[in-house]
């Protein structure tokens, strides 16, 4: 595993990131992004690296001032199983924490694989309620689905709600 580089993405990753994504939108794993919001949120992005080539990635988004979201978390087929991707939620983490966040969510049919990394599922009300308000005004899809927001719930079906306290 010494091979693998964790870095910031750039927006030369950008294409090669939606490359790795298009396999998992298509067996609903992950929701599709558009290029041009992933060339948006590219200072959002780890990618995970292995000889020059792109072989995973993850990011990091801010939902309020406590707490961040986990987003598109992958890895390439042939590299599962190695710890890669524990290895970008640690990067991520440690993001999080300089950021000044103290917890983490995620929205996942991987509920193994974040327990492992300390994520536990979550009910509904995770923020107060002066803070709920203050999110409903969002246009992020991400947040939506972090409030469980009735419009999102086709996209979030079969998915468990977690977070991790940091």
């Amino acid at each position: 595993m010494s091979d693998i580089v964790i870095r910031s993405a750039r927006t030369d990753d950008v294409r090669t990131m939606s490359a790795l994504l298009e396999p998992l939108v298509e067996r609903r794993i992950l929701l599709g992004k558009e290029l041009v919001s992933l060339y948006e949120a590219v200072q959002e992005f780890v990618v995970a690296e292995s000889d020059g080539e792109v072989i995973g990635c993850g990011a990091l988004h801010v939902i309020w001032k406590d707490i961040g979201e986990v987003r598109t978390l992958l890895v390439r087929e042939d590299r599962l199983h190695q710890g890669i991707g524990g290895r970008i939620v640690e990067v991520l983490e440690a993001r999080a924490i300089e950021l000044g966040l103290t917890r983490l969510f995620c929205l996942t049919f991987e509920v193994s694989f974040f327990t492992r990394h300390g994520f536990a599922p979550i009910g509904e009300h995770v923020v107060d309620p002066d803070v709920y308000a203050q999110l409903l005004r969002s246009p992020d899809a991400g947040v939506a689905e972090f409030l469980d927001l009735a419009h999102v719930k086709p996209n979030t079906l079969g998915n468990t709600r977690m977070l991790k306290h940091l």
